[in-house]
């Protein structure tokens, strides 16, 4: 399990998505609010994030927790982007605890972060897998079937193993795309811009919440949340 968001909007500093707010990333890293399964965060994190003048996403990753990473500190003020995934780590149990296992996993301007656990045995071992964890596993086949195609890449992992928990969010730099399949995620709308996350980050009231089996997308126009039941 992870705790994970994303932000589309005007630039904003890394540090005032991920380290600033008072029950954001860096506080669920070790005290989270809502996880439903894991008490910490603990066993690593990461952050991509677009540069303006490139297409392409960079990462900072991390075996690491994130309260104990003073680089990391130190560097995110100075690291702005208009588009950002970021996410902390709860390994499934078994799964290895090293800097490639951390999301957010990468394809081209693409960005993937998975909270939740499935079955290996059930994933394609895609050749470009950065990982042998599950959650490496499932980005790599979620992007060799179109990450436009998410919902029926999970909803047929899904059918495979139907005690996974399958919630992910995507960017690709122009928008945001989540998928809640076991737990939940919450929206707010700034005036800058839209953030996506496991848990509010306060306790603003106009966090939205969205709730299990729905997807997001957020673009420059706006937020879309569809009922996947429907």
């Amino acid at each position: 399990m992870c705790r994970h968001l994303a932000w589309l909007g005007a630039p904003r500093s890394v540090a005032s998505l991920v380290l600033d707010p008072p029950c954001g990333l860096a506080h669920q890293s070790y005290a989270p609010r809502r996880q439903k399964r894991g008490v910490v965060n603990a066993d690593g994190w990461g952050v991509g994030f677009y540069p303006a003048d490139d297409p392409a996403p960079r990462r900072w990753r991390s075996a690491r927790p994130l309260w104990g990473d003073a680089s990391f500190a130190s560097v995110s003020p100075a690291l702005s982007s208009g588009a950002v995934l970021a996410a902390v780590r709860s390994a499934t149990v078994g799964m290895p605890i090293d800097e490639a296992a951390a999301a957010p996993f990468t394809d081209g301007r693409w960005l993937l972060s998975h909270n939740g656990r499935v079955e290996r045995a059930v994933l394609p071992r895609e050749s470009d897998a950065e990982s042998i964890c599950d959650s490496a596993l499932l980005a790599a086949h979620v992007f060799h079937r179109g990450a436009g195609n998410v919902v029926d890449t999970l909803r047929a992992v899904a059918h495979d193993d139907p005690d996974a928990y399958l919630s992910v969010l995507l960017t690709d730099g122009t928008r945001v795309l989540g998928v809640t399949w076991g737990d939940e995620l919450s929206y707010l709308v700034e005036p800058d811009g839209v953030v996506v996350a496991s848990e509010p980050w306060d306790d603003d009231p106009r966090w939205v919440d969205v709730p299990d089996h729905h997807s997001i997308e957020v673009t420059p126009a706006g937020v879309t949340v569809t009922d996947l039941e429907t």
